[in-house]
């Protein structure tokens, strides 16, 4: 075996975390350490394959998977377009973006770098066909999810706004919010 058969490619792995401000009941991993644990965890069982974790940090913490407007996120973006990262490591596709046009975006823009994209629970393979449309489904019920969430939301303040529960804004004049309602101010 020549010395050069030995030597092993480096796949540099970045980590990509997100969690919005309201986590729905019922989601399985809400907390960026415990994304960011087992897409470590993932890496390391690769390591035979050269991956190996870089020690950036891509936390996104309050923002909504419903656009790209993320601070991590753009460093990461910049980071791969300088070359430093080849393979993108998230707990979960919803973490990525919850957004199928954002998502066919992302996929172009990672393409065109030549980097994978990897979710530690979600098994597919993007390089045929069958696998981009088992991605495209599941990005499909994510955006539905996001839907669904914002409906809540929305139907959470209309049902306290009913109630006389102030919602927020701009206090009017001559009131004061006391326990979520408003009360006179004499």
């Amino acid at each position: 075996m020549t010395e050069n058969a030995c030597v092993r490619r480096v796949t540099r792995c970045a980590i990509y975390t997100r969690k919005s401000t309201e986590c729905p009941t019922g989601q399985e991993m809400n907390s960026l350490a415990g994304q960011r644990a087992v897409c470590s965890a993932y890496i390391q069982c690769q390591a035979h394959k050269g991956w190996v974790e870089l020690p950036h940090v891509y936390d996104d913490e309050g923002y909504s998977g419903g656009n790209l407007e993320r601070p991590a996120l753009h460093r990461l973006l910049t980071d791969a377009r300088e070359g430093r990262v080849d393979v993108i490591v998230f707990y979960k596709i919803d973490r990525l973006t919850r957004s199928l046009a954002d998502f066919v975006r992302l996929m172009d823009a990672f393409q065109h770098l030549d980097i994978s994209f990897v979710s530690v629970t979600q098994s597919f393979d993007t390089s045929d066909s069958m696998g981009r449309m088992v991605l495209n489904i599941l990005l499909t019920f994510a955006q539905f999810e996001r839907v669904l969430i914002g409906e809540r939301v929305r139907d959470k303040v209309a049902a306290s706004r009913k109630k006389g529960s102030w919602m927020g804004g701009i206090v009017p004049l001559g009131y004061d919010v006391k326990d979520r309602k408003l009360v006179v101010n004499k």
